[in-house]
C-alpha cells in the first residue's frame, strides 16, 4: 500500500458558530457539507482549502485543549502562503493577532503563528 496525500484533519471546537465564522467567514474556507447530528447532539462541518479538507466537530461540553505544557496530539495546523507580509496584514485587518514573524531554523523560511477561537495554534509558513 502507498499513501497518496493527507485527505483531512479534524478538530473539535467549543463554540460551533464562532468557529464556523472564523474558518469560513474570516479565513475563507469553502463549505462542502454541514450537518447537525441529532443522535449525538453535535455539528459536523466539512471544509475545503486547496486540496485539503478540515472537519470541524461542534461538540458541546468538550474539555479544553491542553496547551502549556504542550500535550501529545495535534500540535498545530500550518498554511502555506506565498507572501508573508500580505498574509499577516490580511489577518490583522480581520482583527486576528499574530506572533512576530520569524525564520524557521530548519527551512530558513519565514513563519508566524495565530490562534483559532479555541486557542488552537495555526501557522503561516512561506
Amino acid at each position: 500500500m502507498k499513501l497518496d496525500s493527507i485527505h483531512h484533519v479534524a478538530i473539535i471546537v467549543s463554540d460551533y458558530e464562532r468557529s464556523r465564522n472564523f474558518y469560513v467567514g474570516l479565513l475563507g474556507f469553502e463549505v462542502i457539507r454541514e450537518n447537525y447530528r441529532k443522535e449525538r447532539g453535535d455539528y459536523k462541518l466539512d471544509l475545503k482549502l486547496g486540496d485539503c479538507e478540515l472537519e470541524i466537530f461542534g461538540i458541546p461540553g468538550s474539555p479544553k485543549r491542553p496547551s502549556y505544557p504542550e500535550a501529545c496530539g495535534l500540535r498545530h495546523l500550518a498554511f502555506r502562503v506565498s507572501d508573508m507580509d500580505e498574509a499577516v496584514s490580511w489577518l490583522h485587518g480581520l482583527g486576528i493577532e499574530t506572533e512576530p514573524v520569524r525564520i524557521d531554523e530548519f527551512t530558513q523560511k519565514r513563519m508566524t503563528f495565530f490562534k483559532d477561537p479555541d486557542g488552537l495554534p495555526l501557522e503561516l509558513h512561506e
